[in-house]
């Protein structure tokens, strides 16, 4: 299935709209602004908090934490040393971890893990400049079947990297 974002995830406080392929508003992401690190709450049509997504500060590499439940249910990574393309790590505490591989600046990336591919994101098929697919293999069933999960994920790469374009 595929999701829609339609705001660039680098204005802290700023809230917008995950969409489905029809338009519906699925997920809505939180920016919360005045904290000292960054933190994104993804929250279902009804209000309710799905996901946490914070930066965590003070890091050899720059990482950020998506919590479900008040756990901690993946950490992005930054990979040290990538001599070949874009590369993040997604840590889980229980299951296997996840790859994040592919142009991360133009938002042209997979995400996968031992299984296969878990969601493609991809901007080239809009013509705005802050919007991206986020297509999800919802037919798992373990978490890379959870959109909320994937969203989540995507919004944390987004974050990652969104500095690494400013000049």
């Amino acid at each position: 299935m595929k999701f829609l974002v339609r705001e660039r995830v680098l204005d802290i406080g700023d809230d917008f709209w995950v969409t489905d392929e029809h338009g519906t508003g699925v997920f809505r992401v939180d920016g919360k602004a005045l904290r000292m690190r960054t933190t994104f709450e993804l929250r279902d049509p009804e209000g309710e908090v799905l996901t946490v997504i914070r930066r965590k500060l003070f890091r050899l590499r720059d990482q950020m934490r998506v919590e479900q439940g008040g756990r901690t249910a993946a950490t992005v990574r930054r990979r040290l040393f990538t001599p070949v393309r874009d590369k993040l790590d997604v840590e889980f505490e229980n299951g296997p971890d996840w790859e994040v591989a592919g142009s991360l600046l133009d938002k042209e990336y997979s995400i996968s893990d031992g299984e296969g591919i878990v969601a493609v994101v991809s901007h080239k098929w809009f013509r705005m400049r802050d919007t991206y697919a986020v297509d999800v293999d919802t037919h798992r069933q373990d978490p890379g079947g959870d959109p909320a999960l994937v969203v989540s994920v995507a919004v944390a790469v987004d974050t990652l990297t969104a500095e690494d374009g400013d000049d």
